[in-house]
């Protein structure tokens, strides 16, 4: 039976990435060596290194005077890299979910940091609107997705500091306009790569500002200066990326991704508002288009192991919801094909023919 991967992360990837990582393992670029035992100073993997920092630029178009960086630690890491680097006195936080909250905590070792707006009340279920971002912060940060609680913002926000975004969930999934951020970064183990690595697209003239001392590992220009190789990357994460990032390039890149990842969230979310067995959990206006959250209506609360058992007999992997939360998730992501989703509204249809 096919199995269908709606895991929220680590999550499913193109089939070619999976296949030519393993390749890799075993042979990499014809050396005769796999590519976890190769000097990361080799010719071949600073090509590798080279080839990724490219197509991520070219796939986003991002401007010249930025970087990519490609760093250890996960985004979690960046939680407080980023107020190290940019913060000297204030740092604004739209708090939309988990994360941003823990983003928002570790930013408080740094400076003063000021809750623009919070949708925790209603558990997270909306993206708040109407704030104001405080004139003299020294950024604005924002988590662009919130993978538990399926919301997400969805066109690039205009305001009057440096706009800094968690983009861990929700990355190459829709065109960006890089030029309206100063940073940047996610986890690479949702819409890139496996667990290990994350990416940082920063820009240049943001950085070296704070008046602080830095660690040299948290220090942005660090792995700048050194191409992201100042010490020893996280070689196969950083292989698997480029070649989800091929394959992005090959299915036409962020905007084909998007049309696709917006017919996927359509057939799923118009199955979870017709059937009379579920519902959404997000706020219409703001449903995300990688995580699709949702569960049992009232009157059939008592059938949501029953859904799950049932879904999971029929090769639906991964959609039990975040204990936060409750219920289901199907998350939606680029390499995740129409199938799969057609699939589970198939699974969710003939179970609502039996209640």
């Amino acid at each position: 039976m096919k199995k269908h991967n709606f895991y929220a992360g680590p999550s499913i990837l193109p089939d070619s990435t999976i296949k030519n990582t393993a390749d890799a393992v075993l042979n990499f670029a014809g050396t005769g060596l796999s590519v976890m035992e190769v000097s990361h100073r080799g010719k071949e993997f600073v090509a590798v290194m080279d080839e990724a920092q490219a197509l991520f630029k070219e796939l986003l178009n991002i401007p010249d005077d930025y970087e990519v960086l490609f760093l250890g630690g996960g985004a979690s890491t960046q939680f407080c890299m980023v107020p190290y680097n940019l913060m000297k006195k204030k740092a604004a936080y739209l708090n939309t979910g988990a994360w941003a909250a823990k983003a928002l905590k570790e930013a408080k070792f740094f400076g003063e940091v000021v809750e623009v707006a919070s949708s925790k009340e209603a558990n997270y279920n909306y993206i708040p609107k109407n704030y104001e971002v405080p004139a003299d912060a020294d950024y604005f940060h924002i988590t662009t997705n919130n993978t538990i609680y399926g919301t997400e913002i969805k066109e690039d926000l205009d305001v009057n500091v440096p706009l800094v975004a968690d983009m861990s969930s929700d990355i190459f999934s829709r065109p960006v306009d890089v030029s309206k951020y100063a940073i940047i970064y996610g986890g690479a183990q949702k819409n890139l790569a496996p667990a290990g690595v994350a990416f940082v697209i920063v820009k240049k003239d943001i950085l070296g500002k704070t008046g602080r001392d830095i660690p040299t590992m948290l220090d942005y220009r660090t792995h700048a200066d050194k191409g992201s190789m100042f010490n020893t990357p996280p070689v196969l994460p950083v292989f698997a990326a480029l070649q989800t990032l091929k394959w992005l390039k090959e299915q036409g890149g962020v905007a084909a991704m998007q049309k696709k990842n917006e017919e996927k969230a359509g057939l799923l979310y118009d199955e979870i508002d017709r059937n009379k067995l579920f519902k959404g959990t997000a706020a219409k206006e703001d449903r995300s288009l990688m995580n699709i959250c949702f569960v049992m209506n009232d009157e059939f609360a008592e059938l949501e192991k029953e859904f799950l058992d049932f879904a999971t007999i029929r090769g639906m992997i991964g959609i039990k919801g975040h204990r936060s939360v409750g219920g289901f998730r199907a998350s939606t992501y680029n390499a995740l094909p129409y199938e799969s989703v057609k699939a589970l509204v198939e699974t969710m249809q003939e179970f609502e023919k039996k209640h």
